[in-house]
């Protein structure tokens, strides 16, 4: 005879169920709280102004994309848009290079002072902004004459600690003897870097990379600093200028260029979002 095996059939356990149950509509709260803002933002864009704070109904009665066409009229948005892309994208090559080398170091050699120059590394985290924005502004004029150019926003933050130490991070992970093998078969320490340790830290590098693009294309402050002229200013600095006297701003062309701000980033995210936390949490193994 051929017995048979019992299946354990899982039983139902109401509490477990009960917790459940409050755990996702605790969510589904605080998701709808999130998410309310950019949607008030979306159909305020497609309503005319005085629908927008007419209170009748929240979505548009009469639909209009004449916001969004109305605000690439307005003091060269679509350069604007181009500044911000190819000033966030060149910042986030370099950063993404820099503290990439300078984690691979802190890392995977050993050197005399390791220890206290990664401190003092991470130290300057402790600095705030307003204490740098003076002087780094004289240097950025007197020095390398880069006011009114895209320079000051890719170069003065390239190398930063909150990068190089999430770097270190995860190629602390990456195992030694991956990197002995190459030193073996006669590779040199550049063609090691570009070769074995950048591939295998790819999820990292993703994870930053999404990080400092964000940082990058909105930033607001700096670039009001060293951007004086309008014709190189970027999309958040155009996003300000809308911005008039009380009851003289147009609502509806400001949200409909902070859709055309938001709605990349948010796609962004959503297509590589997985890669993000894989990456995070990948940094955090070891430490």
């Amino acid at each position: 005879m051929v017995a048979h095996r019992e299946t354990a059939v899982p039983r139902f356990d109401p509490k477990d169920m009960a917790i459940r149950v409050f755990v996702y509509a605790v969510l589904i709260v605080i998701s709808a709280f999130m998410i309310l803002p950019f949607a008030w933002m979306i159909v305020s864009s497609l309503k005319p102004f005085p629908e927008i704070f007419a209170g009748n109904s929240f979505l548009p009665v009469h639909w209009t994309l004449h916001s969004f066409r109305a605000f690439f009229q307005q003091r060269d948005a679509a350069q604007a848009l181009w500044t911000s892309f190819y000033i966030a994208v060149a910042s986030t090559a370099l950063s993404l290079f820099l503290c990439a080398l300078g984690g691979y170091g802190f890392a995977k050699f050993r050197f005399p002072g390791r220890g206290v120059l990664f401190a003092f590394v991470i130290a300057t985290l402790a600095i705030p902004f307003a204490v740098l924005i003076v002087p780094l502004f004289v240097m950025m004029r007197n020095t390398f004459h880069w006011i009114d150019t895209p320079w000051p926003l890719i170069v003065p933050w390239a190398a930063n600690a909150f990068g190089i130490f999430f770097m270190r991070q995860y190629m602390l992970t990456i195992p030694d003897e991956l990197i002995d093998a190459g030193r073996v078969d006669g590779a040199s320490e550049p063609r090691i870097f570009f070769r074995i340790v950048l591939p295998v830290a790819r999820p990292a590098l993703i994870s930053l990379g999404i990080i400092f693009f964000i940082s990058s294309w909105n930033n607001f402050l700096w670039p009001l600093v060293v951007l004086p002229s309008p014709s190189h200013w970027t999309l958040p600095l155009v996003l300000r200028s809308l911005q008039g006297a009380p009851g003289r701003t147009p609502y509806d062309v400001l949200m409909a260029g902070s859709v055309v701000s938001t709605l990349p980033i948010v796609l962004g995210f959503l297509f590589v979002q997985r890669r993000l936390v894989a990456g995070i949490l990948a940094g955090t193994v070891k430490g």
